[in-house]
């Protein structure tokens, strides 16, 4: 396929269409294009789009990678005369700040950092090649003799707020019947030196309209017409609308409606998040087809004003997600346990982009740690392959060199340090500078350990060993990284440790350096799979110096019971008199095998008491998932249940009570974001602590079955599709015992373990 040569534009930061007549002259065998356009954009060919994508391409750090996406357009060209044109918008290539933009809390110090454009105008390329059937080639550019036209929208925020002008739009704009002579000026092509520099990537994975989902009229807010779509979303608006040319209808998306039955658009604790969608009437009182093009909204309910109810039809909401494919499901008669499913499957979806983003309205940034802690719930969920091998992509493309820097507060040069990965990849608009008091947002050990235990997880669902090949070194040099960053005390402290945790108990020597460990431990599993001998040796050294020196300062008796736990405290001071524990504290350990066999029954028994005083779990988003599978791996299967079907807060079921559709940020009714999946770990419970799947070889080629049915269940069925096929485990209650029905494919191996279900 041949790749484009040159980058055209209409020599402006805003939106714009372009256009390409040529002409076919012979019978064709095969066509394709392949087209890029930043920051994002949408390909027709002869009047038609060519894919049901939406905003093409992935998000990216361009100046190192840009991705292309390739279209078989072989049955959308006729013979003689024909027309690719696109439309292309603003992204993060270079960002409109209309409408409601982050910016960072007030508790933080303002950034002497910030978002950087990529380039000076948005830009397009594309080369359609064609393959006639006499064997001849002939390919077809987006070059000088492309005409470029401003767009309809005005306006493209990435966050969400789109506004657009309905007399802007052009007629037959990218068919063959357009009049070229209305409006049109010749594209100009790009010198070399200001085309985007980043590392041309054939996309293979894209978003895509998961369902269209009809609007409902629910109310009136004042002049304003209230619109529910059933749930929390990240979706695309269309409707047909009317009203006096030059008027606006105006469209504002919220997660939850005011107690007066308006949307609420503030975000508890933090700021108003006023995006809105904006369409000026292009005509007196005709029906106008509105549709968002560049950006998305996040949200359940839209407040409509400027028009009456008989001005508007058809409000529908196309729910947009990178992971449509279903690789696992569910079920149960116990109702709470599919709901609460389907809270965290939704946040999944609306959080899936190109990027693995944190909340569809606040922030929108790739923040790693999801891709650590949420892997292998997703996994389970959805086929992410492809995603999460552009993650990775992403955070081998933030890596530090060691002449990188940022400013600090006084403009002097900081180099954060060769080897790092930042929190967010790619981060567009950086804070590599500590906060006073909280530690780093930019260099969080469990955030950037993504390259290595994101890694991890897609080895063990998808079995391929090249993604190792192709991020092994990156992995190496994150750890010297993390080596550099030891304290006094041979501890990493620098941080926010157990983030999210609802008591602040983060105990940061405990998590960031029992995340250190486990990326040793990965990486000695690694470099065994690929066959270096050396490392692997090294690996092992390292990792049990982690061990023996955590265990040696953190292991102590306490002295309320006299058994031995781990004792978390800011400033290390070993000794008895210092004791206090976390849940996280005593889980990590147990969950990483770093306890001294002599001393676990000790942290067991120590564990198991806290669970039970907590009576819930008490956790950040960092150490809850560990929890959960700690609890499982030691007979506490009954505690999880309990606890996940609590009706208040800390529990996932108070969630569904509260009305939500997906989970929450934190563990509280209205919660700053109504839809962040960082929390959803207790879906990697359903399947491998009810379903009791677990994977003992790369790929589910060898498994155990470990399944558990809960009291409150009768019934319960959990499938996953392994690349080897899929793998069901049933379970149905029958008087005092329960029937298990296991099936998997011929190739896998695997084990039962049934003590959980006598």
């Amino acid at each position: 396929m041949e790749i484009f040569t040159n980058w055209i534009s209409d020599g402006t930061g805003s939106p714009f269409y372009v256009r390409k007549r040529f002409s076919v002259k012979k019978k064709i065998q095969k066509a394709e294009a392949c087209v890029s356009g930043l920051g994002q954009f949408n390909f027709y060919v002869n009047g038609k789009r060519v894919s049901d994508h939406r905003l093409d391409p992935a998000w990216t750090d361009y100046r190192k990678t840009v991705n292309y996406v390739v279209f078989d357009v072989t049955k959308l060209l006729d013979a003689g005369e024909n027309v690719m044109a696109a439309e292309v918008g603003n992204g993060w290539y270079l960002m409109d700040e209309t409408g409601y933009s982050f910016s960072f809390p007030d508790f933080m110090p303002k950034s002497p950092n910030p978002y950087v454009p990529f380039g000076k105008e948005l830009v397009f390329a594309a080369a359609l090649e064609v393959l006639y059937e006499d064997g001849e080639k002939e390919v077809f550019y987006a070059d000088k003799d492309a005409l470029t036209a401003p767009h309809p929208v005005l306006h493209a925020n990435v966050f969400g707020t789109e506004v657009m002008d309905g007399s802007l739009k052009k007629a037959h704009w990218n068919d063959i019947f357009c009049d070229e002579e209305e409006g049109w000026t010749p594209a100009l092509v790009l010198e070399k030196n200001a085309a985007p520099a980043g590392k041309l990537t054939e996309q293979r994975f894209f978003i895509e309209v998961k369902e269209t989902v009809p609007a409902k009229l629910v109310g009136k807010a004042g002049k304003r017409l209230i619109y529910d779509l059933g749930y929390n979303m990240a979706g695309m608006l269309k409707a047909e609308v009317r009203g006096k040319k030059g008027e606006q209808v105006i469209f504002r998306p919220a997660e939850k409606l005011s107690g007066d039955g308006d949307v609420d658009q503030m975000a508890k604790g933090w700021k108003l998040i006023d995006v809105y969608e904006a369409y000026t009437f292009g005509q007196d009182d005709v029906f106008e087809d509105y549709q968002m093009v560049f950006t998305y909204f996040g949200g359940r309910y839209i407040a409509v004003e400027g028009v009456e109810e008989e001005d508007i039809r058809n409000l529908t909401a196309e729910a947009i997600t990178s992971a449509g494919t279903d690789d696992g499901s569910f079920e149960t008669d116990d109702m709470r346990f599919n709901q609460i499913y389907d809270l965290v499957k939704k946040a999944v979806e609306a959080n899936m982009m190109s990027v693995h983003t944190d909340c569809p309205t606040i922030e929108r940034f790739a923040w790693q740690e999801e891709n650590v802690m949420m892997a292998p719930s997703v996994m389970y969920m959805k086929h992410v392959d492809l995603q999460w091998r552009k993650f990775l992509q992403d955070a081998r493309d933030a890596q530090h060199k060691a002449t990188d820097f940022f400013l600090d507060y006084e403009k002097n040069k900081v180099f954060p340090g060769y080897g790092l990965i930042p929190s967010q990849a790619p981060c567009y608009i950086p804070n590599p500078l500590p906060v006073p008091g909280m530690g780093s947002f930019y260099d969080i050990v469990p955030w950037g350990s993504s390259i290595i235990i994101g890694l991890y997880w897609h080895y063990m669902f998808y079995g391929d060993k090249t993604v190792i090949m192709e991020n092994y070194e990156a992995a190496k040099r994150y750890l010297s990284h993390l080596e550099s960053r030891m304290d006094s005390n041979g501890f990493l402290t620098h941080g926010l440790g157990d983030w999210g945790n609802p008591r602040g108990e983060y105990a940061r020597e405990n998590i960031e350096t029992a995340f250190f460990y486990w990326d040793y431990q990965i990486m000695t599993f690694l470099a065994h799979e690929t066959g270096r001998t050396i490392d692997e040796l090294r690996h092992q050294a390292r990792a049990e110096s982690i061990r023996e020196h955590y265990n040696r300062i953190l292991l102590v008796k306490d002295p309320a019971t006299g058994l031995y736990g781990y004792t978390t405290h800011d400033v290390l001071v070993p000794g008895e008199e210092n004791f206090h524990t976390t849940q996280a504290a005593l889980a990590l350990p147990l969950y990483l095998g770093m306890v001294p066999e002599d001393k676990r029954q000790d942290v067991l028994t120590l564990f198991r008491k806290k669970m039970e005083e907590d009576g819930a779990i008490v956790a950040g988003e960092v150490s809850q998932a560990y929890i959960i599978q700690t609890m499982a791996d030691n007979g506490m299967n009954d505690l999880v249940a309990e606890f996940i079907l609590k009706e208040e807060h800390p529990s996932y079921y108070a969630f569904v009570l509260d009305g939500e559709t997906t989970l929450g940020e934190y563990w509280e009714t209205n919660p700053r974001s109504h839809c962040h999946d960082m929390m959803g770990h207790i879906v990697e419970w359903f399947y491998n602590g009810i379903g009791g799947i677990r994977p003992l070889r790369p790929g589910f080629k060898q498994v155990e079955l470990r399944p558990y049915l809960p009291k409150s269940m009768n019934h319960a069925k959990v499938f996953y599709k392994t690349i080897y096929g899929p793998i069901t485990v049933e379970m149905t209650r029958k008087e005092t015992e329960v029937e298990l029905q296991v099936q998997l494919p011929a190739e896998v191996e695997y084990k039962v373990n049934d003590e959980y279900l006598k």
